[in-house]
C-alpha cells in the first residue's frame, strides 16, 4: 500500500472531530449493550450457575464481553457510518481532490474504527474493573487484545461495505453474521465443553472466538500455544481482507 501517514491521520482526525460533537449519543447504545448482557445474564443465569470454566459466571462473561464491546465499536463505524460517507455524503470524493489517495482513506478509516473499538472496549473494561470482575494486574494484558479485535472487525466490516450497493444489506451483516458470532464464540459458554470435536474445528473459523480466547487468557494470567494460533489468525485474516478492501476502495473511488 502507498500510504501517507499524515494523510491517513487527516482522515482519522476528520472522523474524530465529528465524533466529538455527537459522542454521547453514539456511545450509549453500543457501550451499554454488553453492560446490559453482563447484568441480565450474569445476574439472572448466574444465579443458577455456581461456576463456569472454574470461575463465577460473571467472571466468565466479563472478558468475552470486552471483546464484544470492541467488535461493536469497530463494526458500526465501518458499516453504516462508512457507507454513508462513501455513497451518500460523497465525503471521499471531496477528499480525493486533495493529495489524499484511496489507500489513505482506507488506512484512516481502519485507524478510526480501531479507535472506536478502544473507546468501547476500554470503557467496558473500566466498568468491570470497578466492580471487581477484572483480576488486576493480569487483566491489564487485555489492552493489546482490544485494538486487535478492533483491527479484525474493521477489516471484516469495511471489506463487506465496499462490496455492497444497498445500505439495507447491513441488516444481513448484523443479524446473520455478528449475532451468531456473539452467541457461539465462547462468550456465554465454553465451546470445548458443549461441542463435539468436529464442531470445534468449525468454531475455529469464527473471528470473534480468537480475541475472546486471548482476552480470557489475559484475565486468567495464562499462556499457551493456542494463543499463538489466535494471534496468527487475527493478523492473517486482517491482512487478506485489507488487501481485498484496497482493491474495492480503489475501484469505488477511482472509477
Amino acid at each position: 500500500m502507498n500510504i501517507s501517514p499524515s494523510h491517513a491521520f487527516s482522515v482519522w482526525r476528520r472522523n474524530a472531530v465529528l465524533y466529538r460533537r455527537t459522542w454521547m449519543w453514539n456511545i450509549l447504545p453500543n457501550f451499554f449493550e454488553p453492560v446490559f448482557y453482563l447484568l441480565s445474564i450474569g445476574i439472572g443465569v448466574g444465579a443458577y450457575i455456581t461456576q463456569m470454566g472454574g470461575m463465577s459466571y460473571m467472571e466468565f462473561l466479563a472478558p468475552g464481553l470486552v471483546c464484544v464491546a470492541a467488535m461493536n465499536g469497530a463494526s458500526f463505524e465501518v458499516t453504516y457510518n462508512f457507507f454513508v460517507r462513501l455513497s451518500y455524503q460523497k465525503a471521499y470524493d471531496a477528499m480525493l481532490t486533495t493529495p489524499i489517495e484511496p489507500d489513505d482513506v482506507l488506512a484512516g478509516e481502519v485507524l478510526w474504527a480501531i479507535t472506536r473499538a478502544c473507546i468501547y472496549g476500554g470503557c467496558f473494561f473500566a466498568v468491570i474493573a470497578l466492580v471487581g470482575l477484572a483480576p488486576l494486574p493480569s487483566a491489564l494484558w487485555v489492552f493489546p487484545v482490544i485494538p486487535l479485535a478492533g483491527l479484525l472487525f474493521a477489516a471484516i466490516g469495511i471489506a463487506f461495505s465496499l462490496r455492497i450497493s444497498n445500505i439495507d444489506l447491513f441488516s444481513f451483516y448484523f443479524t446473520l453474521f455478528l449475532t451468531p458470532l456473539f452467541l457461539f464464540s465462547d462468550v456465554f459458554f465454553p465451546l470445548h465443553e458443549r461441542l463435539s470435536e468436529g464442531w470445534l474445528w468449525v468454531a475455529e473459523v469464527l473471528p470473534l472466538l480468537h480475541p475472546v480466547r486471548l482476552a480470557r487468557a489475559a484475565f486468567r494470567g495464562e499462556a499457551s500455544l493456542i494463543l499463538l494460533w489466535d494471534l496468527a489468525y487475527i493478523l492473517a485474516v486482517t491482512m487478506l481482507l485489507l488487501v481485498w478492501a484496497r482493491r474495492g476502495i480503489r475501484k469505488r473511488l477511482m472509477n
